[in-house]
């Protein structure tokens, strides 16, 4: 390969390179987590929160996880001829720029089994973990009244 070809290929592979960074990935932004305080010894939590798409590709929320519970997923209340039911969510996709609120009687997490007492003020660490891969770590809060009734 001469010089100049071996010149091309370089610039070949710059804009390649530059025109693979100019097309961002999806990212999730978490932003007003909350868990509802339960009595002791509740087996069953609820979380909520705001989750945001801040990239320009669609983001797939496959299920979440916390150290603090044994099981915790993603659900949703539904109405069913007059009946409120609620269902496991296998996949939450979130569009570029899009928002999709975690609230009572809508979409929100189920977590199951809490290792220990979930109190006020506590912090309870969460990761949603996405389709390509990405794990993303954030905290709920534990506050000592639902925030929208406080």
């Amino acid at each position: 390969m001469n010089r100049s070809h071996r010149w091309s290929a370089w610039v070949g592979i710059g804009v390649l390179a530059m025109a693979g960074s100019a097309h961002a990935a999806g990212k999730l932004g978490v932003v007003d987590a909350w868990i509802r305080l339960a009595p002791p010894g509740a087996s069953m939590l609820a979380g909520y929160a705001t989750l945001s798409n801040t990239g320009d590709a669609p983001i797939t929320v496959l299920t979440v996880q916390s150290d603090a519970f044994r099981m915790a997923s993603l659900h949703e209340t539904i109405v069913d001829k007059g009946v409120s039911k609620m269902r496991e969510i296998h996949r939450l996709v979130i569009a570029p720029g899009a928002t999709t609120t975690l609230e009572p009687g809508g979409k929100h997490l189920m977590l199951m089994q809490p290792r220990h007492d979930i109190v006020a003020g506590e912090k309870v660490d969460v990761m949603f973990l996405l389709n390509d891969g990405t794990r993303v770590e954030t905290h709920f809060d534990v506050p000592a009244a639902d925030p929208d009734n406080s």
